[in-house]
């Protein structure tokens, strides 16, 4: 096996998820996760677990799916199997990440507006495309690979807010990384399973699927998260930000008006605790105005007066927004408009707003960790704690 020249945005956002990975460990779900018994497919679903419980990693908009959760894990565990270099891991992730990108993208919203969660019915095909790599699977293995990665597809939008979101997108890293080792083993399954694929989740598969795992359509629009919750409140908290720095709390009903995807995907209104309130516009829109941006640290708990404040602030669709668009109105008036937030490809992030964002994850556990090409993977899970 032999590692390509990538395009270092592959690294910058495997580094992000590390991070994410470090600072989630302790979640109750990704300890429940690690606690069962089990083999790389377990560990796998853990440390995929770990990395997108606190909903910090990158984001890819177009298709609205996390595309390093279900991938990043399979690089670097199944590659430590392997006796895989950095560079080798970070070939196959970034082939898995862009077939995820490839299907979700296809796909969006339409997945997502029958109450599936693309990062999870995606990710498992991605996890598949990455696995067969390391496995040095031939096109016809890896495309059985992918197909029998498809019969475990699964995950319900409707478990976001709860430990389940993290869960189904770590049984998506582990099952599709058992589907290669079972179609290198010599297992397959037939074109009909694309086809129920299909006609089960209302899908369209892209026929050159795995041709697009060789380019880089995703990466270079990935978002690298501002905020540890859904990416579509993210522009919806800097434009509250921007009011509460001109004007402090305003009075009467604040208005958040927001592309309906970004409601579709953040429905909840009244919170009960931290992973809920994750997916609450009107919860974060509050928050900010009190406070600033939320951290790791704000969905501890919930706050009181923020729960208070939400009850005043109502959410309007606007289809004539961008998807990543927001604003904030009072009285039919315009406060506020953010197109696009921080940690997007319209405002990325500088180098040093990301080694501030690892280093308030992970400390310096991580500094340097994938500059190296020909480093041992493994010495990259010992360094980041994964097991």
């Amino acid at each position: 096996m032999s590692a390509t020249v990538l395009n270092p945005a592959y690294s910058v956002a495997m580094l992000d998820w590390l991070a994410c990975a470090v600072a989630g460990a302790e979640e109750p779900a990704a300890r429940a996760a690690r606690g069962l018994d089990g083999g790389l497919a377990e560990r796998i679903a853990a440390a995929g677990t770990a990395g997108h419980v606190l909903d910090f990693d990158d984001t890819y908009l177009p298709g609205l799916a996390h595309l390093s959760a279900p991938t990043a894990p399979v690089a670097l565990l199944l590659g430590a199997e392997r006796e895989a270099s950095v560079g080798e891991a970070l070939a196959a992730y970034a082939a898995g990440f862009e077939a995820t990108g490839g299907l979700s993208a296809a796909n969006h919203p339409a997945i997502r507006e029958r109450g599936w969660h693309p990062t999870a019915v995606c990710g498992v095909a991605g996890a598949a495309v990455a696995a067969a790599r390391l496995l040095e699977l031939d096109r016809e293995a890896t495309e059985a690979a992918v197909r029998l990665a498809l019969l475990r597809a699964g995950g319900l939008q409707g478990a976001f807010g709860s430990d389940g979101k993290a869960l189904q997108v770590g049984q998506a890293a582990a099952a599709g990384t058992t589907a290669a080792q079972l179609a290198a083993a010599g297992a397959g399954a037939g074109a009909e399973v694309v086809t129920g694929f299909e006609q089960a989740f209302g899908a369209r598969w892209p026929a050159d699927l795995l041709d697009r795992a060789d380019g880089e359509a995703a990466v270079v629009e990935n978002w690298i998260k501002a905020y540890p919750c859904c990416l579509q409140t993210h522009s919806a908290i800097e434009a509250a930000d921007r009011v509460r720095a001109q004007r402090g709390v305003p009075d009467g009903t604040i208005v958040a008006v927001v592309h309906p995807v970004s409601r579709l995907t953040a429905f909840r209104d009244d919170v009960r605790d931290g992973l809920e309130a994750k997916f609450s516009i009107p919860y974060l829109v509050a928050y900010t105005l009190l406070y600033g941006p939320p951290d790791v640290a704000s969905f501890r708990s919930v706050d009181p007066d923020a729960r208070v404040l939400a009850e005043r602030v109502a959410v309007r669709t606007d289809p004539g927004l961008l998807e990543s668009e927001a604003l904030i109105e009072l009285g039919g008036t315009v406060l506020a408009r953010v197109g696009a937030a921080l940690g997007s490809p319209e405002q990325p992030m500088g180098r040093a707003a990301l080694r501030s964002k690892v280093h308030s994850l992970a400390g310096e556990r991580l500094d340097g960790v994938l500059d190296d090409p020909r480093r041992p993977v493994a010495e990259v899970i010992e360094a980041a704690g994964l097991r």
